[in-house]
């Protein structure tokens, strides 16, 4: 039996502690971690790169939906939500193969979502899918996607992201730290937030990013002023530490140039 390294996270201690107890009836479950923050899960997930996370989705500061945003799409792990939402959460989680956990948590659903997580091993929902589900929740409504093509654009020295339903975004070059894509959906991480819209990575390239973005990953696009310090790895990859201690990892086709420039 495959076992299934498992993060909680949620703010409620006794919802935490409800949950690893249900859980512990099930040996394919391995708790390696729990977090009330959204932080703290992020330090954990990089440290032990959990196979599945039941996550809250209200919770102070940062809610579950900011954690997913932070997660890199090639290492993305199962998402079950814990959630007191309902009336959009069934349509939006049951059509992208998601699942959700409606509070208090009741262990003949738990097990309904543990065999579906365990199924789906080899067919992991892909950040792409689950940005997806949460912009249909934070809409509230099921709508056709915009045209990516034309939901951000580059304007002197911000990066403007503009979406029909949300306000207009200016994010200034210099704080975006990475950017990453998932299908049709891109997030820029600056050092306080996370931006998601709906676009290409080949598109956002075409528009000429500034020449202190370099690719690095299939998915990824880093700011070089960012970058701290290069760590390799084996097959002449490597981790790129940025300068809020994010670790970004730099496939074997983009390191060459990287190093080049850094060095």
């Amino acid at each position: 039996m495959n076992t299934l390294k498992t993060l909680l996270v949620d703010d409620e201690p006794s919802a935490i502690e409800g949950l690893a107890i249900r859980l512990s009836a099930f040996a394919q479950i391995d708790i390696i971690g729990q977090a009330r923050q959204v932080d703290a899960a992020l330090a954990l997930i990089n440290e032990f790169s959990p196979d599945l996370i039941f996550l809250d989705i209200e919770m102070p500061g940062k809610s579950g939906f900011e954690l997913v945003k932070q997660l890199q799409p090639e290492a993305c792990p199962a998402i079950v939500f814990v959630t007191a939402f309902h009336q959009y959460a069934v349509q939006a989680f049951e059509v992208r193969a998601l699942d959700y956990l409606l509070k208090p948590v009741k262990t003949e659903r738990l097990a309904e979502a543990i065999a579906r997580v365990s199924h789906s091993l080899y067919r992991p929902a892909s950040k792409q899918q689950i940005l997806a589900a949460v912009d249909v929740l934070q809409r509230g409504e099921q709508q056709s996607p915009a045209d990516p093509e034309q939901s951000y654009s580059i304007q002197q020295d911000k990066l403007v992201i503009q979406d029909g339903h949300q306000p207009v975004q200016l994010i200034p070059y210099t704080d975006i730290l990475w950017i990453d894509a998932a299908g049709d959906y891109m997030c820029v991480h600056t050092q306080k937030d996370t931006f998601v819209m709906r676009a290409r990575m080949k598109s956002l390239i075409k528009e000429t990013l500034p020449a202190s973005f370099l690719r690095i990953h299939k998915s990824t696009i880093v700011n070089l002023k960012h970058i701290t310090r290069l760590e390799p790895l084996s097959n002449s990859e490597y981790h790129a530490i940025l300068s809020n201690h994010k670790v970004l990892k730099v496939s074997r086709t983009f390191s060459r140039e990287l190093k080049s420039i850094l060095t």
